[in-house]
């Protein structure tokens, strides 16, 4: 089935984002992952733990149940811990990959319906409807994915794009 006009531009630009974020790891030590520009800044693996979470709500939303234990140190507002208690880079990329196939997956079979219902609680949303809280969810995304992209070439490593 293809995706749903309304949340179409949103499905592409989550295809998009899968590419740009997997180049801001790939080749990254473990210990850049976790590494920092500034004391209050969020490294690597929060900020792709972080998009793992905003992927798990999405998929929540439509209808799809994905979760991980540790997905709760990456949720908004969220302080940092201890980089040993996070998952490793290795969790977290398998992670990724899981939560990007089932939000393609997921996107490719959601209804009108779904999308057209209210959003609920207090998620962002641009219309009120769980379809506006999608496509609000993929501007989000690309957000951290440049966060992602800068923090690859403030450790001295050639950029994602371009």
């Amino acid at each position: 089935m293809p995706t749903a006009t309304e949340i179409s531009p949103a499905a592409i630009t989550f295809k998009q984002n899968h590419g740009l974020l997997v180049k801001s790891w790939t080749g990254l030590t473990p210990e850049e992952w976790v590494k920092q520009p500034g004391e209050t800044s969020n490294h690597l693996l929060w900020i792709v733990g972080h998009v793992v979470y905003c992927r798990s709500i999405i998929l929540g939303l439509i209808g799809t149940e994905w979760t991980r234990p540790w997905l709760k140190y990456f949720g908004r507002g969220e302080k940092r811990i201890d980089p040993s208690q996070y998952p490793s880079p290795e969790e977290m990329i398998a992670a990724w990959q899981d939560v990007n196939a089932a939000t393609v997956t997921a996107l490719e079979q959601v209804s009108g319906d779904t999308l057209s219902a209210p959003t609920p609680g207090k998620l962002p949303t641009y219309d009120g409807k769980i379809g506006g809280t999608v496509a609000f969810l993929a501007f989000h995304e690309t957000y951290h994915v440049g966060q992602a992209a800068y923090l690859r070439t403030w450790l001295g490593h050639d950029g994602v794009a371009g």
